[in-house]
């Protein structure tokens, strides 16, 4: 189940499918504590805190650095497919972060913030939070004075798309692969799903369980796994390129039921699936909920990168958004592969990423399909 360990726990890479492949670089791990953290939701946070990974080194004027903001319960290795000699991204040249969105298990979490706002009560966080506390550990923990790039996947990108609206002129560039400006009321019924699924279980308490919703967290895995790849996924029956020989259908969906993120708290899987929810670049103050006006206030190039074939964040979505957005390139992955197309999820995908993340970032022509 490689896709699955790869894509909510970034601890392997989809490239493995290739006996090649070099070993994976390791991040340097850190965290950032912001005290008293004002939310968009109104709730302070006594202690914020913001795991996030570092490769490579800031160079002395401050501006090598490139934003790997993190998707759905990720850690800081969720860009290993991205990052290496050869790759799109190297530390041998830049300054690589990767951060860790609120709600993941390591940065505040609803699992790991102590009372009052344990559990439950911890407050809905945006994504426009984790920019606003990322942005506080650039400049007042690293000093980086100018990014080259903030480059994301799903709810990385848009985490990318909110940096570009509310930080105008702190990148150059911006990468969004599998993921939109707006989350739109198709994926809002979608994310209630699953959370009805999970908060079902009986076990669930209003969140103040004492052992884990079993029987709710299978549901919900359920439920996303019939999202998370396309439906020429399945028919093609492409998981046969990653399971051992003789492995059924059966097992893949049992697999996937039973064990799709292993040790995942309820109350993150559901603070996070609200963060996503809630999405919207226009509702940035300063653009009255005008999701155009606050694309057009773009100032960096931007390569928009939607997969072909996603179920999360339709590619007629990226289409609807592109052309309110100057400097903008939309070039969809030809892939079958669904949402994590979006992460390199088959060696095309992930080389038709690094070759058009490569050209996009030295200004170069992209390769197209």
């Amino acid at each position: 189940m490689k896709v699955f360990a790869w894509i909510f726990l970034a601890l392997s890479s989809l490239a493995a499918f290739s006996q090649a492949t070099p070993a994976k670089l390791e991040p340097v791990e850190h965290t950032f504590v912001i005290h008293n953290f004002h939310t968009e939701s109104g709730v302070t946070l006594p202690e914020a805190k913001i795991v996030y990974g570092t490769y490579g080194r800031l160079n002395a004027a401050g501006d090598n650095a490139i934003l790997l903001p993190s998707h759905y319960m990720a850690d800081m290795r969720g860009y290993d497919w991205l990052i290496g000699p050869g790759k799109a991204l190297d530390p041998a040249r830049q300054f690589l972060i990767t951060s860790e969105l609120f709600g993941n298990g390591r940065s505040s979490s609803p699992s790991n913030t102590p009372e009052p706002l344990h559990g439950p009560r911890f407050p809905v966080t945006t994504i426009r939070d984790n920019v606003e506390a990322v942005h506080q550990l650039l400049t007042q923990e690293l000093g980086v004075r100018h990014l080259q790039a903030v480059i994301g996947f799903s709810m990385g990108a848009q985490q990318a798309f909110q940096w570009a609206v509310s930080y105008p002129d702190y990148m150059d560039r911006i990468v969004a692969t599998s993921g939109t400006a707006k989350t739109y009321g198709h994926g809002i019924v979608r994310l209630e799903s699953e959370i009805t699924a999970l908060t079902t279980d009986e076990a669930f308490k209003g969140g103040d369980y004492k052992e884990e919703p079993v029987k709710g967290i299978q549901a919900f895995s359920l439920v996303w796994t019939a999202w998370l790849f396309s439906q020429e996924w399945w028919h093609e029956e492409l998981w046969k390129s990653e399971e051992p020989a003789g492995t059924t259908f059966a097992q893949v969906v049992d697999h996937y039921k039973t064990n799709f993120i292993p040790g995942a708290d309820a109350n993150n899987l559901i603070l996070q699936m609200r963060t996503w929810e809630q999405h919207d670049v226009g509702a940035t103050p300063g653009f009255g909920g005008d999701l155009r006006k606050a694309l057009g206030s773009i100032k960096a190039q931007i390569l928009y990168m939607p997969s072909a074939t996603d179920l999360y964040f339709p590619v007629t979505d990226a289409r609807y958004e592109a052309p309110f957005i100057p400097h903008c390139t939309l070039l969809p992955i030809p892939s079958l592969w669904g949402h994590p197309a979006g992460a390199g999820a088959s060696p095309a995908d992930e080389k038709f990423l690094n070759e058009n993340i490569a050209s996009f970032l030295k200004g170069e022509p992209l390769h197209g399909t």
